[in-house]
């Protein structure tokens, strides 16, 4: 098909985009569309910028945390002992011991 079926086409411009691994990436977008900051770039995912020299820095990933990882950095040692101390009471209790 050509542009005599389609229409004309938007008139278009290339923005080159650059990662931290030194990936070029060359994104076409209409003329009149918003450039984005960042672009993920395709050959390794990482973000990408438009300033070949210094291109965004890689994202740190933060390690899984478990959910007692979670309850420790809300709660001290000793809450941790305490509430520990007072389900074994219950239990006891329940059990009649």
């Amino acid at each position: 098909m050509g542009e005599v079926e389609r229409g004309e086409s938007a008139p278009r411009r290339r923005i080159p985009f650059w990662c931290a691994n030194g990936h070029e990436t060359r994104v076409i977008l209409a003329r009149e569309a918003d450039v984005p900051e960042f672009w993920d770039c395709p050959r390794c995912g990482l973000p990408a910028g438009q300033d070949q020299t210094a291109p965004p820095p890689v994202p740190r990933i933060e390690p899984y945390k478990t959910h007692l990882a979670y309850v420790r950095e809300r709660r001290s040692d000793a809450d941790g002992d305490a509430l520990l101390q007072e389900a074994l009471d219950r239990l006891r209790v329940r059990r009649g011991g």
